[in-house]
């Protein structure tokens, strides 16, 4: 089998080039740039690299465009091939076209896109994956230390995407985020929906959200590990769940998957651990897609997008 394959429509932005290089240079993958010639050209002159042996991919131009337009009219109620392949022209629908044909193995974007432009691509062309309705987005966070052990990896979702998620797209985010536990830490996940609570100490709305989409989760993966609704501590450390937790559980006190209620309270956490725990933080990565998709912040370096090329190609 050959080198995995990864698209990177931002051809333009000297940071996504340097990323190429790198990516193509240690071996991850064959990147793949879209964009004018004239513009990754400048682009690679300003980040002082050399891509001569990179392949590189004006849409506009491309002879793969009429068999994209045509795919992708296809699955349209109305299809419309004409539409179609002006839509195809621009670079993010292209490179996802590209993903939704095979002829790469992920797509990589966002370094100058907003996220919303990024989860529309992917949409429009990969869809989304079997029994998922809400995309969403993790952080692996790498902690230096925990509780006065070692290192461990964790799964923090979601903390980009989804502001006040119902149960239902709650637990669609406890799904994608258990899989890609399993595919980036190798792990068998074991999954935590968090709230203010532990196990009924406290009645809220908020904590019967939790509840909620516990009960659904069960429903669908009934083989997953997951339990809730559990504080933070209950969740990470065994001595605690010792003591918040009288029921057997999987999870409490050794879940490495941290679903969070809502966009404020994972937000607020990863940078925290990030920041006052010395975690390292990659991502943010989206999930819950037909095929490896994700998006950079707009203030991503190279080692950023490296890092996040290299979590989608598992």
């Amino acid at each position: 089998m050959g080198a995995a394959r990864i698209v990177l429509p931002e051809g333009a932005d000297e940071r996504i080039v340097a990323a190429a290089r790198r990516i193509a240079d240690e071996g991850l993958a064959q990147p793949v740039l879209l964009g004018a010639p004239q513009e990754i050209a400048a682009a690679a002159t300003r980040a002082g690299v050399r891509i001569d042996d990179l392949e590189r991919i004006d849409p506009g131009t491309s002879g793969r465009l009429d068999a994209y337009a045509g795919l992708y009219a296809s699955s349209r109620p109305t299809p419309n091939p004409g539409v179609a392949r002006r839509l195809l022209r621009r670079p993010l629908p292209f490179g996802g076209m590209m993903l939704r044909a095979g002829d790469v193995d992920a797509m990589l974007a966002g370094a100058a896109h907003p996220t919303a432009r990024v989860i529309e691509a992917g949409l429009m062309t990969v869809g989304l994956a079997e029994g998922i309705t809400t995309p969403s987005s993790f952080f692996l966070m790498r902690v230096p230390h925990v509780d006065g052990g070692g290192p461990r990896d964790f799964i923090y979702a979601d903390c980009a995407v989804n502001v006040d998620p119902d149960p239902a797209a709650l637990a669609d985010i406890a799904i994608a985020s258990a899989a890609s536990c399993a595919r980036v830490l190798g792990q068998t996940p074991r999954v935590a929906l968090l709230s203010f609570g532990t196990r009924g100490s406290a009645s809220h709305a908020r904590i019967d959200k939790v509840r909620h989409a516990l009960e659904i989760v069960r429903r669908r993966a009934p083989e997953l590990a997951i339990d809730g609704e559990l504080q933070a501590d209950a969740a990470l450390i065994e001595r605690v769940a010792r003591l918040k937790v009288r029921d057997p559980s999987e999870v409490a006190g050794r879940a490495n998957v941290l679903v969070f209620p809502d966009l404020d309270a994972g937000n607020i956490a990863y940078k925290l651990t990030q920041y006052l725990a010395g975690a390292r933080a990659i991502g943010p990565v989206l999930q819950g897609f037909a095929r490896p998709l994700s998006d950079l912040s707009r203030g991503a370096g190279v080692d950023d997008v490296v890092d996040t090329a290299r979590l989608l190609l598992g």
